[in-house]
Parts: C-alpha cells; structure tokens; sequence
C-alpha cells in the first residue's frame, strides 16, 4: 500500500477488500451506501435496537428518535445516516410530525442550518414514492 496519499490509499484497499466480499459492490461509492441497507422490519429493529434486550429499556422508534437528534446536532453531515435512520424510524413506527419535531427539537443545539438540512433530508425520504 505504497502512495503518497494514505487516504487514497485506504479507499482503494477497502474497495478491495469490498470487492472480494460482494463482486456486485464493484461500482461501489459513499454515496450509494444507503442502498447496501434496506429498512430493517419494525419487529427485528425491536429485538436489535428496543426491548429485545433490555424489556425496561426504550423501544426501536426512542432510540431512533435519538439517534436522528443527534445526527441533525452534529449538523446534518451524515446524509445517509440522515436518511436510514428516518427510514428505520418510520418503519418503527415514528410519524412525520415526531420527525420533524425532533429535528426542530435538534436544531436548538445544531443551530438552523443543521435543521434545514435534516429537515431537507426526511422530508425526501418521507415523500418518496408519494409522486410516483
């Protein structure tokens, strides 16, 4: 792994290694991660993510709720983890309206940028296929 950049580097020998796991992953690119992982069935997130382990602790939509806070407070980078977690928290049963109120919520701490980007975000993941 000779080069005089390291993360080109580390890019190519993890396209590599991709490559070796999953052929089809060949045009793989950052962008089209989301797409490596469909929406998890609300049932399976509930023992992965909620009560499964802890029956006391918060359910799959709470820890989805969180977790979409902290990404939008982090300012909205993550656009596929954006994306995924609205959609495994629609699937978990979260509503349009306790999504935005959360990223609204987040955007006290993240500041109106990271809220509009996150706002961008669910709102296209919550619209796709309304027009189609």
């Amino acid at each position: 792994m000779s080069t005089d950049n390291p993360f080109e580097a580390m890019m190519k020998a993890g396209q590599d290694w991709m490559r070796q796991v999953n052929p089809q992953l060949e045009s793989f690119t950052p962008a089209g991660f989301e797409n490596l992982w469909p929406t998890m069935p609300k049932d399976m997130m509930e023992t992965f993510m909620g009560k499964g382990l802890n029956p006391e602790g918060l359910d799959a939509k709470t820890r989805l709720l969180l977790t979409l806070m902290g990404l939008t407070i982090m300012g909205a980078q993550a656009e596929a983890q954006v994306r995924l977690t609205v959609c495994h928290a629609v699937e978990a049963g979260a509503t349009k309206q306790e999504i935005a109120e959360t990223i609204a919520q987040a955007g006290l701490f993240g500041g109106m940028p990271a809220m509009g980007k996150a706002m961008e975000l669910a709102n296209a993941v919550m619209t796709k296929g309304e027009d189609e």
